[in-house]
């Protein structure tokens, strides 16, 4: 699909919110989700990552650990905690590797982990399986919702 064919239908391509306070780190990795049909947007610290999250509730959230204002911690523990946020996907991408910060990213809430320096394969491959996983869970989502319906007015009559 062409570049021209994405941008035609920007409100179905899923969308991803890469957030790093790095601006190399931002470009490298919106440079990999080329090859991913996605819209992605930026944040560059841990409060306008959860603005962003506020006004565009994105599909995916690739998430730097480290960064000033407040923690990705912070961030994932924040948006797993709240209702209207917490089936959004995080992957923490970190240069952090010793287990009690693996630890400290699996108690805040994060689904998985991309280690940095980036490897392009890797990201790609984990980006692609949580963005099915999303989209099959809000299929399931509008399923049920659709059968409580179905069910709610077979009862009424």
């Amino acid at each position: 699909m062409s570049q021209q064919q994405r941008r035609s239908k920007p409100d179905k391509l899923p969308v991803i919110l890469v957030v790093d306070d790095n601006a190399q780190n931002l470009e490298l990795i919106q440079a990999y989700l080329e090859d991913v049909e996605c819209r992605t947007v930026v944040a560059c610290d841990g409060l306008e990552a959860l603005d962003v999250v506020a006004r565009t509730k994105p599909d995916l959230v690739l998430l730097d650990v480290m960064m000033p204002k407040m923690s990705g911690f912070e961030v994932c523990r924040r948006l797993k905690s709240d209702p209207a946020t917490s089936d959004i996907p995080v992957i923490m991408v970190t240069a952090l590797n010793e287990f009690r910060d693996i630890e400290r990213g699996i108690d805040s809430g994060t689904d998985d982990f991309v280690s940095k320096p980036v490897n392009r394969l890797e990201l790609l491959t984990r980006v692609k399986t949580m963005l099915k996983l999303k989209h099959l869970s809000d299929t399931l989502q509008r399923t049920m919702a659709y059968l409580s319906e179905v069910e709610r007015q077979a009862q009424a009559t």
